[in-house]
């Protein structure tokens, strides 16, 4: 099954950010979700079409200008 890279982005948010999952699982693919050490947040660096790709959470200290 090939997801679109939209899909794949709404996929990886869920498992990682919704779910609070160890793993982000994309097709056969496991990828770590980590925290990272300074802000505690989570990220995941994932491959798709051949492209690695961070997903990191936002830091909710930050102010929109």
């Amino acid at each position: 099954m090939n997801l679109s890279f939209e899909h794949t982005l709404v996929e990886v948010w869920r498992q990682a950010f919704v779910d609070d999952a160890k793993f982000v699982e994309l097709g056969n693919d496991r990828y770590p979700v980590r925290i990272t050490p300074r802000h505690k947040l989570r990220q995941v660096d994932f491959v798709f079409d051949g492209n690695g790709i961070r997903g990191l959470e936002q830091n909710p200290e930050t102010k929109s200008r």
